[in-house]
């Protein structure tokens, strides 16, 4: 199945609309994207997003809040490669499998024109009798 999108409806009072309008318009982006980030960001970093003014934001990042940071061990990180690696080298020979496929087709096609047998021709060059039920 594929990834479908949900939608979400909320409620914000009047000034917190406008609000976000206004960062909308400043990013040149729509309302929706706006919430899209968000909600990104909210999954991204497992639910540990705070909106904070941008003269706030300087200070966190001096102090290590922000981003939060997840160590991932190497083992991880080369298991990833390794299936990449795998994944490519799967596509690589599917790739193949369908040229060598279609050149069997193009083969059993061209060899298909001259193997016809007609049941009629078969009659004519018979040296045998020929009987008939009836």
């Amino acid at each position: 199945m594929g990834n479908k999108n949900k939608t979400i409806s909320f409620r914000v009072n009047e000034d917190a609309f406008e609000t976000l309008r206004e960062i909308a318009e400043e990013r040149d982006i729509s309302l929706s994207a706006v919430f899209r980030d968000y909600v990104d960001m909210l999954v991204d970093y497992d639910g540990r997003v705070e909106v904070v003014p941008e003269n706030e934001l300087d200070e966190r990042r001096e102090s290590g809040e922000f981003p939060p940071t997840v160590e991932v061990p190497k083992s991880f990180v080369r298991e990833h490669e390794r299936l990449e690696l795998e994944a490519e080298h799967l596509r690589e020979q599917l790739e193949e499998h369908k040229q060598y496929v279609n050149h069997l087709r193009q083969q059993v096609d061209a060899e298909d024109e001259e193997d016809v047998v007609y049941l009629e021709d078969l009659d004519g060059e018979s040296d045998e009798p020929s009987f008939q039920i009836g």
